[in-house]
């Protein structure tokens, strides 16, 4: 049987992606905690990521949506008392580390019996060191309640010296720690200053969710739908980063969502791949407004997906030698009417009070009054949000002269 499918330009297809991740309209009033809700419930998860130069990224995505906002609305959805009426979000393995709604915690199951086994290959090592530390751990968890892996090291009394090096040269007890939350066994009860206090996951997840059993192929075309429903439009290989799956996982809960109506396959022109619309994405006559987005925003967190939407190469450049940075250490993409038009680097000076913008560039085309004007807007906004007195523009890129 031969299908008409349905065509698209490339235009529409930007159009529908940028309103599904909750762009275009900012409240009128200052966002309150449904405001927040309502952003993550368009978007599905906030990545967590520990770089600080500007902003935690969990945050940033938020701001970029609603404008000014009060960081702590999203503390109380993510890591209040769940046995109150605050949390909303929970910490797991979605994209990368990411808070997700809680009801989506049983979703992810299929991970935690995958991760079970054990989540890295010095998992094995570190039992066979010490064979009684995950229930040990456990039990100082149910003893003190939340806590720090050097809290719950101390409680063992293997408050040993660590060696010096990057955050995965860990300790075993960091490292069971890490594999009892990537297996379900903990959860994130807080965080302090960033740091993972761990506690049960029955004390972090009410019964009635933990409860629920979702069969793996049911949870493979609900995280698909959550991920259409996110992108508005997407290919296989969008719908499977979004919760980091693997194609033998999404081909066959496409094909099923496809056959129930839930999917709509599309041809975008440009694409050069098979595209699938979520029937209630909405496609809007046009969309206003500027945003920064931070490298972990996830319109752009899938690489591909941004040079094809947006004709937009990005890469972060954190780990690059900053002689050979092209555009700077934590750079945001700026989103100006639907389109990424350029980039700032930014870094943020808590003690001075400054947001530094080191470099900024426009994409061709863009390097106008318009656009510097639209940059400035948003530079202040997010200064004043960060509550820092100054912007100082610095000397790098194609847009600093216009800024």
């Amino acid at each position: 049987m031969v299908i008409d499918m349905q065509r698209m330009s490339a235009a529409a297809a930007r159009k529908i992606a940028v309103a599904a991740q909750g762009f275009g309209k900012r409240p009128s009033s200052t966002p309150n905690r449904r405001a927040v809700l309502d952003v993550v419930s368009k978007t599905r998860l906030l990545q967590l990521d520990s770089v600080s130069a500007v902003v935690r990224a969990h945050y940033a995505p938020v701001f970029a949506r609603l404008g000014s906002y009060d960081r702590g609305l999203l503390d109380t959805i993510a890591w209040s008392d769940p046995r109150g009426s605050g949390r909303g979000l929970v910490e797991y393995w979605g994209h990368a580390a990411a808070l997700m709604p809680i009801a989506d915690w049983p979703l992810m199951r299929f991970r935690m019996d995958e991760y079970s086994k054990g989540r890295w290959a010095n998992v094995q090592r570190a039992v066979e060191r010490n064979p009684t530390l995950g229930a040990d751990i456990l039990d100082v968890v149910r003893e003190v309640g939340p806590a720090s892996a050097g809290e719950i090291e101390r409680h063992l009394e293997l408050d040993k010296p660590r060696p010096k090096g990057s955050w995965w040269n860990l300790s075993d007890t960091k490292l069971l720690c890490e594999q009892l939350f990537a297996a379900g066994e903990l959860s994130t009860g807080t965080r302090v200053n960033f740091q993972r206090h761990y506690d049960l996951t029955e004390r972090v997840i009410p019964a009635d969710i933990r409860a629920r059993v979702i069969d793996e192929a049911e949870a493979m075309r609900e995280l698909v739908r959550k991920a259409s429903r996110a992108h508005g439009i997407a290919t296989e290989a969008d719908l499977g980063d979004y919760y980091r799956l693997r194609r033998k996982q999404t081909t066959p809960a496409i094909r099923d969502l496809v056959d129930a109506g839930e999917l709509v396959p599309v041809e975008v022109d440009g694409w050069g791949e098979p595209a699938y619309l979520h029937p209630e994405a909405a496609t809007p006559r046009r969309i206003s407004g500027t945003a920064l987005l931070c490298p972990f925003d996830p319109l752009i967190f899938f690489r591909p997906r941004t040079q094809r939407i947006f004709d937009f190469h990005y890469r972060i450049e954190i780990y690059t030698p900053e002689a050979k940075r092209v555009h700077g250490y934590y750079v945001f993409p700026v989103l100006l009417d639907g389109q990424l038009v350029g980039r700032v680097d930014l870094r943020a000076d808590r003690a001075a009070g400054v947001l530094n913008v080191p470099g900024a560039f426009a994409e061709p085309g863009h390097a106008n009054a318009a656009t510097a004007a639209a940059v400035n807007t948003a530079l202040r906004e997010m200064a004043d949000w960060l509550e820092l007195e100054k912007v100082v523009i610095g000397e790098r890129g194609d847009l600093i002269e216009l800024l």
